[in-house]
């Protein structure tokens, strides 16, 4: 799947331009707003993320950038998800943004992915300017990425921190909309009477969000940006698999 990024979309904003991509999730999000006075043109790319992430990253972000007749050095910042997700997206995402601001000595604004799924599902709604959610990403083995946020006056605040849950474990206060992209995976485990968005953290959404976080000075030089692990542990020894196959019941 993939956008019309030969089309570009103009928007009133602040002229900056800045790179931003996401490879947290299946899906590979690209996005690059070349700032012009007072209209801003963006161009986009969405495509099949995982294995293909790190052949089609970089070849892609050059293609956008020569649509745009921009050079990396003419960007303010390069924006990433960087992270809760999938743990070989985030190493790749934060290694082309480290990569690439290196080279033209830019700094990387890293952003949470679940604000940037926040972000997106208030984006659906129609820019909503009042707004509650609880972010929700697969994080496969069973196990749920989330934190609370609520949009007021302008600005995102985050409640309850990013945790790592089973879909049953999830809390609902009976006003918060979920959102997110598990409920295929896991829409029967969770609260059944919460209003639900499929929504994932876009590089159009870290765009949204960059203004706010460059001003409040979240960016950082190449070699400071991290991505954000929430698990520590990605994968089972073969013990431990055995071990929990026999508690299961399960023959090894």
């Amino acid at each position: 799947m993939s956008s019309p990024s030969a089309r570009p979309q103009h928007v009133a904003s602040r002229s900056t331009n800045l790179l931003a991509f996401d490879t947290s999730t299946d899906t590979m999000s690209i996005a690059l707003q070349r700032g012009t006075g007072k209209a801003v043109t963006l161009f986009q790319h969405t495509a099949a993320g995982g294995a293909q992430t790190s052949t089609h990253l970089i070849p892609e972000i050059q293609r956008l950038m020569a649509l745009a007749q921009l050079h990396f050095a003419d960007l303010n910042a390069i924006v990433f998800g960087a992270g809760p997700g999938s743990f070989t997206g985030l190493r790749t995402a934060c290694s082309v943004a480290q990569g690439l601001a290196f080279g033209a000595a830019v700094p990387v604004l890293p952003v949470d992915t679940l604000l940037a799924v926040a972000e997106e599902a208030r984006w659906q709604t129609g820019n909503a300017q009042t707004f509650a959610v609880t972010a929700l990403l697969d994080a496969r083995m069973d196990e749920l990425y989330t934190a609370d946020y609520s949009f007021d006056l302008g600005a995102w605040t985050q409640g309850k921190s990013c945790r790592l849950i089973k879909p049953e474990q999830l809390g609902w206060n009976g006003s918060d909309v979920l959102a997110g992209n598990v409920f295929d995976s896991y829409g029967a485990r969770l609260p059944g009477q919460a209003t639900r968005i499929t929504a994932l953290p876009t590089a159009t959404a870290l765009l949204r969000l960059a203004p706010a976080l460059l001003a409040a000075g979240a960016a950082v030089p190449a070699e400071q940006a991290l991505p954000t692990y929430i698990r520590d542990k990605v994968a089972q020894t073969t013990q431990e698999r055995v071990i929990a196959k026999a508690l299961a019941g399960v023959a090894p």
